[in-house]
């Protein structure tokens, strides 16, 4: 497979290597917006870059009718546009929050934890998330998805806000610290306990490996997906 990789940070070199080893050829390692002649044919994008240059990265490769997958968080008020751009192009669209395979399964339990939670009288929830000082957005994509999970389930909340949980905004603690790669809770408080669910990355080995692995499984597909298409969950 010929893989574009659009946002050459230091997620686009893991990738990169991750890919590799993978038996995948890069034919492109762009930092600036992507044309057709610098894409040089690739069967599909990856794109990690910044939050203020993914929209225009994403529309000019679905423009050349190429499959994107999309791990760059911070834009996603402009999602629905993209969306309707793969299906105009008669291409593919992945978004993922997170790659992680781990935090796609946290993600899944995180919902089946919300849905049991529901009816508990006395609880209050909270979700804290930690990054690194490099990380431009906050709360994290992930965060976000976290919470977006617990208003499918939880009827108490409805939106969130960084801070504390207050009323039907669900809090959310974003915490800039070091190198640390990424780390996402989820409380559930009482005056007499406390629940908590837990997702810690060590490296982001696992976001790049998650790309690849949806970036093999997008070929050939038409419309738009997430994780959850690609893992069956």
């Amino acid at each position: 497979m010929k893989i574009a990789l659009v946002g050459y940070g230091k997620m686009g070199k893991i990738i990169d290597e991750v890919a590799t080893k993978r038996g995948h050829e890069i034919v492109a390692r762009l930092k600036e917006t992507p044309t057709a002649d610098t894409l040089n044919n690739p069967d599909v994008v990856i794109e990690f870059s910044l939050p203020e240059v993914a929209y225009d990265n994403i529309k000019a490769c679905l423009a050349e009718k190429i499959p994107v997958i999309c791990g760059t968080t911070g834009w996603l008020e402009r999602r629905s546009d993209i969306e309707a751009l793969a299906v105009e192009n008669d291409t593919a669209f992945l978004y993922g929050s997170n790659f992680s395979l781990g935090v796609n399964l946290f993600f899944a339990l995180n919902e089946k934890l919300a849905d049991l939670m529901k009816n508990a009288d006395g609880y209050s929830c909270q979700l804290e998330e930690i990054h690194h000082v490099h990380k431009k957005d906050a709360p994290s994509g992930t965060a976000i998805s976290i919470a977006e999970g617990i208003f499918k389930h939880n009827s108490k909340f409805d939106t969130w806000k960084l801070e504390e949980t207050q009323n039907n905004q669900l809090g959310i603690f974003a915490i800039r610290e070091d190198e640390v790669p990424g780390t996402h809770s989820v409380f559930y408080r009482s005056e007499v306990d406390e629940i908590e669910i837990k997702h810690t990355a060590f490296n982001r080995n696992g976001f790049a490996l998650g790309a690849v692995v949806a970036a093999e499984w997008i070929i050939g597909k038409k419309g738009n997906f997430g994780m959850k298409d690609v893992l069956g969950l």
